[in-house]
């Protein structure tokens, strides 16, 4: 068997194991092991696409996958899970710049070569290369300012700026047709690598903190975009199926979450949703509005320890308060009197895609306790007590009703359907979207006010004692 071959069947063998490992990320119980399978896969292809080039470069090689070992390796121990969306984001955009730089070095060897005529199938795979990895990398880095409270995480939005970004995107085409069919002018190209960067943040900017899930979920998507094309650009089979699967499975998320909210994706990109800050009890709490009762963590527990059912709803001010592990022993505590136990997981909870299961998971939840919205809403009716836990849009009941809110339509979690609704938050301030949440003013609510993990190892105290 020759090396072709046999590299070939290596490569297939790589594409096997990102498919399965792709396949095991569906679940919380199989996920580590999918994702071993991934890396595994990613390691046979390093090592066979090393070979394929006889190992040049071998010292830079090494260099840099040991430093790049090192901070990923050393990231991944120190970041703390309220973080992550953050360190996701970052993983996106270094995806996508490492493709677009991998296009740009295609570029500069034809630039360099006057002998060797550019093809133009490998000219467009520059061309996209370089667009869909500039945009995913300066996407990213906004998207992770605006998580990072490096930039306001609200919408920033001006006249004209759907024009804008559809005139930069035309130029970049155009552009790209002039250097692939006329002239490999490197001026050109680097003011279409200018523009495509403007373009990532010109992208980015305009989508609110309440979008921020799906935001991280398409940026996913374009790195995987971006990483097929660079494997058009040097064409390398394994490159190509990788960044496929990442770049489908990235659409398929972001289309799944979308659904979840009821907004079709452009609303998502140029609907600036959560551009005014609102003053609580202001706006959209209907009748209800006026009235709200709080308790006390003792006053909690004690109705906690004696309810026969209950309803944990996460939310990203449960990841703020790192309060996962006091959940959790809330929870344990709670089993061990006989109540029924469960969490309410809404598909965008939190700032990236599967946020709340990943903290639950840090702490240990077991896997069968946590539930989809559509797989939970149905129980709420016969709930003891929900305990909405810095959730806020995806619990507001004037999603159903409420035709002037941004919110209306999201299919939300069904909470204000349990006998009694506990809600733990700071304050009465608003959601991402900027909308006041009905639920806080509803009869059956009771506001916990506190820091959540404070406030959970206070009720886990009282029900102890119960």
């Amino acid at each position: 068997m020759d090396f072709f071959t046999l590299a070939n069947l290596s490569y297939l063998v790589s594409a096997a194991l990102f498919i399965f490992g792709l396949k095991r990320l569906q679940s919380p119980a199989t996920a580590r092991s999918g994702n071993f399978m991934a890396a595994v896969g990613m390691t046979i292809a390093i090592i066979v696409t090393l070979l394929e080039t006889n190992f040049a470069n071998w010292q830079m090689i090494l260099v840099g996958g040991i430093i790049g070992a090192l901070i990923g390796s050393i990231s991944a121990r120190a970041v703390q899970m309220t973080n992550m969306p953050q360190m996701v984001g970052i993983f996106n955009g270094f995806g996508g710049g490492a493709s677009a730089l991998v296009a740009i070095s295609e570029f500069l060897r034809y630039l360099g070569d006057p002998s060797i005529t550019m093809p133009g199938d490998s000219g467009v795979s520059i061309i996209l290369g370089t667009l869909i990895g500039a945009v995913t990398f300066s996407g990213s880095m906004v998207a992770f300012a605006k998580l990072q409270n490096w930039m306001t995480g609200a919408p920033i939005t001006w006249p004209l700026q759907k024009s804008l970004n559809s005139t930069l995107l035309l130029s970049i085409l155009a552009l790209g047709t002039y250097v692939v069919f006329f002239d490999m002018n490197p001026t050109v190209f680097l003011v279409l690598l200018g523009l495509a960067l403007v373009l990532g943040v010109t992208s980015v900017i305009p989508i609110g903190g309440a979008d921020m899930p799906v935001v991280i979920s398409l940026l996913n998507s374009y790195s995987g975009l971006a990483a097929a094309a660079a494997g058009f650009v040097v064409n390398n089979n394994v490159l190509i199926i990788s960044g496929s699967l990442v770049g489908a499975s990235g659409l398929i998320l972001t289309n799944i979450m979308c659904v979840g909210m009821n907004r079709s994706l452009a609303n998502v990109l140029f609907g600036a949703v959560g551009t005014a800050d609102v003053v609580a009890g202001s706006v959209g709490a209907g009748d209800a509005a006026g009235t709200v009762r709080d308790v006390s963590a003792e006053e909690a527990g004690m109705i906690l320890a004696y309810a026969k059912s209950v309803i944990f709803v996460p939310g990203y001010g449960m990841a703020v308060a790192q309060a996962q592990h006091a959940v959790r022993e809330l929870a344990d505590v709670l089993k061990n009197r006989g109540v029924d136990v469960k969490y309410a997981v809404h598909p965008v909870a939190g700032r990236m895609p599967g946020h709340m299961n990943v903290l639950l998971a840090e702490a240990n939840v077991p896997y069968d306790e946590l539930y989809d919205m559509d797989d939970i809403n149905h129980a709420f009716p016969t709930t003891t007590v929900a305990v909405v836990i810095g959730a806020n849009d995806v619990v507001n009941p004037a999603a159903r009703h409420d035709t002037t809110s941004p919110l209306y339509g999201m299919p939300i979690l069904n909470v204000d359907e349990a006998e009694h609704i506990i809600v733990l938050k700071r304050s009465m301030r608003a959601g991402f979207a900027g909308v006041e949440n009905e639920l806080f003013f509803h009869p059956k609510t009771m506001m916990l006010f506190g820091d959540a993990k404070d406030s959970v190892q206070a009720m886990v105290t009282e029900a102890k004692s119960a």
